[in-house]
């Protein structure tokens, strides 16, 4: 074997390797229970858990703080549930906001399919509809006027088009009619462009089965794609790591090339030596970025 492809293989060695101890790190956390849970409709998937902002003395003026609402990744497969995520949303709430984690139904017809059509979309677009309702009373503390969305991986997907739904086809039943009261959106190693990560199979072809099959994916790529639903007018930021193997930033850089021809400028912040789970792990500096990356948008 060629030098050169001696050393491609061993740095994908490598680079796998480092991939699997960061994802290793970012799950090793114990998940943590929420101040508060609450239904936003009948299935047991349909719930929102809600976490108090600590730390703060006053919180504001006002007694308010801005509120984070966090949709967690897993290639909107079954198995991966939001409690992985809960660390990352008690990370939030001791860096003083007041955090919805939302639950969504997630897989098919068994743990290996990707998604429900329209099911996972129905319960993602129904839950920020109650979420300003449902925090008054579970969360007097947050303020929805100020409210992020952040997402990681295929909640960062999520997360994008909950921000566009003004601009979904007239006919979309998750359509809106003025854009969505947001300060902004995070979107954390996004699946950001369905094309592009289509092309890539990222999370072994999950973005085809989110869509119901490579039959269906032409038809339905314009009521999920947020690559094809800008400018949104809204704030929002990326957050990429450069050594990112499963959601490689050509995804994020796609998103944000798209943004740009449509006239709006997104935020793309691109880390060193970072794969895809530091970003939602509370030990990693770049999750330090990530908060500071909310509260630009939030505070």
């Amino acid at each position: 074997m060629p030098d050169d492809a001696v050393a491609r293989e061993h740095g994908a060695e490598r680079a796998a390797r480092t991939a699997e101890a960061e994802e290793a790190s970012a799950l090793s956390h114990p998940a943590v229970d929420p101040d508060a849970t609450a239904a936003y409709g009948d299935h047991p998937d349909q719930v929102i858990d809600f976490y108090a902002p600590q730390g703060l003395e006053p919180l504001t003026a006002a007694g308010t703080v801005p509120l984070v609402v966090v949709l967690h990744g897993g290639a909107w497969r079954a198995p991966y549930d939001r409690r992985h995520i809960t660390p990352f949303a008690d990370f939030l709430a001791r860096r003083g906001f007041a955090v919805a984690n939302v639950e969504y139904r997630r897989g098919g017809d068994g743990p290996a399919v990707a998604g429900r059509w329209p099911d996972t979309f129905d319960d993602v677009a129904a839950a920020l509809d109650a979420l300003p309702a449902l925090a008054a009373v579970h969360l007097p503390q947050a303020d929805p006027r100020r409210m992020v969305v952040t997402g990681h991986s295929a909640g960062g997907h999520l997360a994008l088009w909950v921000a566009a739904r003004h601009l979904l086809p007239a006919d979309a039943p998750w359509f809106l009619a003025r854009p969505a009261p947001l300060r902004g959106v995070v979107a954390l190693a996004p699946v950001a462009d369905l094309a592009v990560a289509a092309k890539l199979a990222v999370c072994s072809d999950a973005v085809h089965e989110l869509l119901g099959g490579q039959a269906e994916f032409a038809a339905r790529q314009p009521y999920a794609d947020p690559a094809l639903l800008v400018p949104t007018g809204i704030a929002t930021t990326l957050v990429q790591g450069r050594t990112d193997i499963d959601l490689p930033q050509i995804v994020s850089e796609s998103y944000a090339d798209a943004a740009a021809k449509a006239g709006e400028v997104v935020g793309l912040t691109l880390l060193e030596d970072v794969g895809h789970f530091p970003l939602i792990d509370p030990v990693a500096d770049a999750c330090a970025v990530v908060a500071e990356e909310i509260a630009q948008l939030a505070w």
